[in-house]
């Protein structure tokens, strides 16, 4: 196993430490409270058509392997899991997006040690709303059309066995996109290029991705692993791009 595959846990643990430091916490507390918000309004609508999705999901079986649903149905609940868990994550971002590169800058201020940024202004924050939400339209452009295909297969009856799955591994892959891109957006490295910069660390990139994944996955406590993510992605640019000096703590 490549050692890159234990980095992403690290890159996390150090994200959390620094976005709970006095200097950065301000950052954190806007995106914090977006989260929070959508985060409930997800979990109260969810909790009302759960049941429903689970049952529309499920292939009808003839009644002599009736048997089978009870081995079924937990994996479609998981399949369920994990839709309303990327559709939280997507919006949350989407709407988060000017926050999160803001405090991607502050993360990297910290770690290089140096400023190389535009000092704090609310007219920069704004400024980077375009920006940032032209980029959350350029992932959804590359997300939608593999979802979808994934969504189809999900309803096809004995393939949408391996739908579960499937959405398990694209779902790690967009982590890494969604977070990495932070600081490399704010560095303006071209969409294709990032892309291709992930491919070759793909084995970095999943741990990363993997690791935030799991952590977005459990309630309440995924409202403050969104920012760590970031902190985390900021980390991961710094310290796997050439010409870096910083090592973990």
């Amino acid at each position: 196993m490549p050692p890159s595959v234990l980095s992403g846990p690290e890159y996390l643990r150090q994200g959390l430490k620094l976005v709970l430091s006095p200097g950065l916490r301000l950052f954190v507390l806007l995106p914090l409270s977006i989260n929070l918000a959508l985060f409930v309004g997800l979990v109260y609508f969810a909790g009302h058509e759960f049941s429903l999705w689970v049952t529309q999901l499920m292939p009808e079986l003839p009644a002599w392997l009736g048997f089978l649903n009870y081995l079924l149905w937990p994996l479609f609940v998981v399949l369920v899991i994990l839709m309303v868990f990327f559709t939280f994550t997507m919006v949350a971002n989407i709407i988060a997006a000017p926050f999160n590169g803001f405090l991607s800058e502050k993360v990297e201020i910290v770690v290089r040690g140096k400023d190389d940024f535009p000092a704090f202004s609310w007219g920069e924050l704004v400024a980077m709303v375009p920006r940032t939400l032209s980029r959350e339209m350029r992932k959804l452009a590359y997300y939608l059309p593999r979802a979808l295909v994934l969504l189809v297969v999900s309803f096809i009856p004995g393939v949408n066995l391996v739908a579960a799955p499937l959405w398990l591994i694209f779902g790690v892959w967009m982590m890494a996109i969604q977070y990495i891109d932070y600081p490399a957006d704010n560095h303006k490295m071209s969409w294709q290029d990032m892309l291709a910069w992930l491919r070759k660390k793909r084995w970095a990139s999943l741990s990363f991705g993997g690791i935030v994944y799991l952590v977005l996955l459990i309630p309440v406590i995924n409202l403050l692993m969104m920012p760590a993510a970031v902190a985390g992605a900021t980390l991961f640019w710094v310290r796997e791009r050439p010409g870096t000096s910083e090592r973990l703590n």
